[in-house]
């Protein structure tokens, strides 16, 4: 798929009754240049059954369309859990989300950073964040990049600010298969004020000159329900939250963002959807 010269926007579409029959029906019913799904429940550790022929056609149709596509990894995964069977959990997980999104052509497997859970323990939290996640980016050279997701702040984030990044990814040697999905929710709600006048675009500086703009492939567009701070992951619609809808015109004015895809996770039916990313892309086109 050649690169876009502007960012392709899109959402996270539900896929239960098939990809390519409910995820990419909805897609195409709200106008979205790239998608967003979950390849097996996102609340459970259950591996589904292969289904190489839905995923054969699911890619074929987005490379037909142009749509960009990624996986969300499980909402459980927690690489620096204090028990051995999230963290195996965790690492069987990711390497399904990995090894199926190559098969649908995705480009990146989003996954939370975790947390270290007790006060006290994140320097052994990303030690074994390390042990378990250097070995599955060696092992599956070839397949999708592997984002990690800044959380909103809570629970002993591993990493909520983007400062947070950079001993995250020193544990992680910055492996070349390692990238970052940012999240303007997520980053307000850990003390970013990406709603203040040029907020946003100051949090961008730091996150490229924190990881690089290279490492940046994917943005998770959504306005907040709570203050600045709150440390609380609650999603609403652009511009009927405490963020506003002036920065998200930032979002697509910095040059890190160019060409990067911005995927919406916000409440709403097709109606609801069509006209957000409609708003999106007047704000990317202005």
């Amino acid at each position: 798929m050649p690169p876009r010269k502007s960012s392709p926007v899109g959402a996270h579409v539900f896929v239960a009754g098939g990809l390519t029959t409910k995820g990419l029906a909805y897609a195409e019913r709200i106008g979205a240049e790239a998608v967003q799904v979950f390849v097996a429940n996102p609340r459970g550790w259950a591996i589904p059954a292969d289904d190489v022929d839905g995923d054969e056609q699911f890619r074929s149709a987005c490379a037909e369309r142009r749509i960009s596509v990624f996986v969300h990894a499980p909402y459980l995964c927690n690489f620096g859990s204090p028990t051995e069977l999230t963290r195996e959990r965790s690492a069987a997980a990711v390497r399904h989300s990995m090894m199926r999104g190559a098969r649908i052509g995705a480009s990146g497997v989003v996954v939370h950073a975790g947390s270290a859970v007790d006060a006290g323990h994140r320097d052994l939290a990303l030690k074994m964040m390390r042990e378990l996640l250097l070995p599955l980016l060696d092992d599956t050279e070839g397949l999708p990049l592997l984002l990690i997701e800044p959380t909103a702040g809570g629970g002993q984030a591993l990493a909520a600010t983007v400062s947070d990044l950079a001993p995250l990814f020193d544990a992680l040697d910055w492996h070349p298969r390692l990238g970052v999905c940012f999240d303007t929710c997520h980053a307000f709600a850990a003390g970013h004020d990406v709603a203040s006048p040029g907020g946003m675009r100051r949090t961008l500086n730091e996150l490229a000159r924190t990881v690089g703009r290279d490492r940046l492939h994917l943005v998770h567009a959504n306005d907040s329900k709570d203050p600045l701070a709150s440390g609380r992951d609650r999603h609403t619609n652009i511009g009927a939250g405490t963020i506003g809808m002036d920065p998200f015109a930032e979002v697509f004015r910095h040059p890190a963002i160019r060409g990067v895809p911005v995927i919406v996770e916000t409440p709403g039916d097709v109606t609801r959807h069509r006209d957000e990313l409609a708003t999106l892309r007047k704000l990317r086109d202005r």
